[in-house]
């Protein structure tokens, strides 16, 4: 059984429609990149799948469950927890105390202000000191500390890399692996196309709110990830099985 099963999902703001029958699959330990320029919708689906913006129709079922009418703070209860983009932490609460913000959910799990610092020791060093003070990519690094606080079985990672410096991203994406390794599903989103197929079980691009192709990254060109990205010759997808129409 899936983890995560979103089928005929319809979102948007207001009377504004941003994601379009997006029908997607997620299993349990994989790591799937949403790849697609600005403006794709890749935010707004990871909103969605979290519970912050409800959906117009369609349905998300997580472990089996329908969840589609949970509000995100039930999400994330349940083991569903969003890294946004531009990280959104409390800025007057220093880092510790923002971890300890993660931690509110309750959920078991390995991960507690211990195996963070270890994972992140740039996040131990500035424990005391207020998250207004940090820089982006410590911002960054305490944002993910903070999701993992609460122990999460499906991690929703968006735009990770943006505006950061590539030493510091490549400090980022070398713990993927180590929070891989303790069962966790994600979802990241990202623009670096080299980066991405470098760390993805599976590939998907949107394109205007629909998915346009979806594939492991040995199975895909990158000429073909490249002309979805851009919408060349591409046609909208039925499911997430890679078949286009």
């Amino acid at each position: 059984m899936s983890l995560l099963e979103v089928t005929s999902l319809d979102a948007g703001y207001g009377d504004f429609q941003a994601l379009f029958d997006i029908h997607l699959t997620v299993e349990t330990g994989e790591l799937l990149a949403l790849v697609g320029a600005n403006g794709a919708g890749k935010s707004t689906l990871l909103r969605t799948i979290a519970g912050a913006i409800a959906p117009m129709s369609g349905h998300v079922r997580y472990a089996g469950a329908d969840i589609t009418g949970q509000p995100d703070f039930m999400r994330a209860r349940t083991g569903i927890v969003l890294v946004p983009e531009g990280r959104r932490l409390f800025p007057t609460l220093t880092v510790e105390e923002n971890l300890l913000v993660g931690g509110s959910t309750r959920r078991d799990g390995p991960w507690n202000l211990s195996a963070v610092f270890d994972l992140l020791p740039i996040v131990a060093d500035l424990r005391n000191r207020a998250c207004s003070h940090l820089s982006g990519g410590e911002q960054q690094a305490v944002a993910i500390g903070r999701a993992l606080m609460s122990n999460p079985d499906l991690l929703l990672l968006d735009e990770v890399s943006l505006g950061l410096a590539p030493i510091i991203v490549g400090q980022l994406y070398a713990v993927l692996p180590n929070i891989r390794e303790r069962g966790m599903t994600v979802i990241l989103v990202e623009q670096d196309l080299s980066r991405t197929l470098a760390v993805a079980d599976r590939v998907a691009c949107m394109l205007e709110g629909r998915l346009v192709l979806a594939g492991r990254p040995a199975e895909l060109t990158r000429e073909q990830v490249t002309d979805a990205y851009f919408g060349h010759g591409y046609g909208y997808l039925d499911t997430d099985s890679g078949a286009a129409r």
